[in-house]
């Protein structure tokens, strides 16, 4: 179904070239775009016309036209009766609102093959035969972005992304829930990953989306083919989801950057907990005061380095020996030993994990 500004922008477009007024109402008399400045027939007319076997008809010096989409009646045109060339005239804007319906048709079409292709609901078959039909090419590179923004969701939105693209017909934007926009975008043969980051750069800048901790735009990895867009929208979901909980401070995420986030996402919550408890004898990694957690986060920031993280934090070498020693005694891990600090590391990744985990409604 065309929305009611895009008949109304057709019909302005139409009378500022053929200065005539128009009228286009539903089956039951509705208005849904109008020229004139008030209404020009009474609701009962149309019903009438529209139950009548006649396809045009002059009434009380209006000339009426049915709008057809596969032979099914969708409006009903009204014109000014009085113009010699009125019925040529008529026939040409039916003929216009017809083509926007079948084109309109074509697009809600793709739209719902690419929601099932994202969410894995079509046969491998399906997807050849329907992609055929609807024109879209199969052994094409493609990417998925997801953008998720604190802003509402709305037709403007994806608009304004598919006028960011340039309107290709190998791009396309859609939604499969209300928190999200994903992007199945079309790429060359020399596009790469640095490339795909700048896209996402160019959206998240060009929608003027300010940078406030809740807006991110995730995407998967490229594939070569049509049946393995689900895959990269699934990857770009779970970037999503991990940038969320371990790299909260990044507005662009790659699948591809997740590192070891992407293994503890997908560990049970119940083997979490008892590799904390086995390492820690029930505490947690993350109980220490503020003092002890900077002097570990700088340190792995430093990659061990004891001389340059004593530095950044403007202490003498000593004084971070000292914090090093007694967080030794504490937990029995020496984090200047590297087996030790990657158990501790991954600890600290897994508390997050599992926190962010408990903040989710089920």
């Amino acid at each position: 179904m065309i929305s009611n500004q895009v008949l109304q922008n057709t019909l302005d477009g139409l009378k500022s070239i053929s200065r005539t007024d128009f009228y286009i109402t539903d089956m039951e008399g509705k208005v849904m775009a109008s020229t004139f400045s008030e209404n020009v027939c009474a609701q009962e007319e149309v019903l009438a016309f529209a139950n009548s076997q006649a396809d045009s008809q002059v009434i009380k010096g209006y000339q009426f036209f049915k709008i057809y989409d596969d032979h099914q009646l969708e409006y009903v045109l009204v014109i000014n009766s009085a113009g010699d060339d009125v019925y040529t005239l008529g026939k040409l804007v039916v003929f216009q609102i017809q083509g926007l319906l079948t084109a309109y048709k074509e697009r809600f079409n793709k739209d719902n093959f690419i929601k099932n292709l994202l969410l894995d609901n079509l046969l491998l078959v399906d997807i050849h035969n329907r992609a055929k039909k609807l024109h879209i090419e199969v052994d094409v590179r493609r990417v998925v972005f997801i953008l998720e923004t604190n802003q509402d969701k709305d037709y403007g939105s994806l608009e304004n992304i598919k006028n960011l693209l340039g309107g290709k017909t190998g791009d396309f934007v859609t939604a499969v829930d209300e928190k999200s926009i994903i992007i199945v975008k079309e790429l060359t043969v020399t596009d790469n990953y640095p490339q795909v980051d700048k896209i996402a750069n160019m959206i998240l800048t060009t929608l003027g989306i300010e940078k406030d901790g809740r807006t991110h735009i995730a995407y998967g990895t490229i594939v070569k083919e049509l049946k393995e867009v689900s895959r990269s929208y699934k990857e770009a979901r779970m970037a999503l989801d991990v940038g969320k909980i371990f790299f909260g401070d990044r507005e662009v995420i790659a699948y591809s950057s997740l590192g070891i986030g992407r293994l503890i996402y997908q560990l049970p919550i119940p083997l979490c907990k008892m590799f904390i408890r086995e390492i820690f004898d029930g505490k947690s990694p993350d109980d220490f005061d503020e003092e002890t957690l900077t002097t570990i986060n700088k340190f792995f920031e430093n990659s061990l380095n004891v001389s340059e993280t004593s530095r950044q934090l403007y202490i003498h070498r000593n004084t971070l020996v000292y914090r090093l020693d007694k967080l030794q005694k504490s937990t029995g891990l020496d984090l200047r030993v590297f087996e030790d600090a990657i158990t501790f590391k991954i600890a600290l990744m897994v508390v997050k994990y599992m926190k962010y985990m408990e903040t989710l409604d089920y």
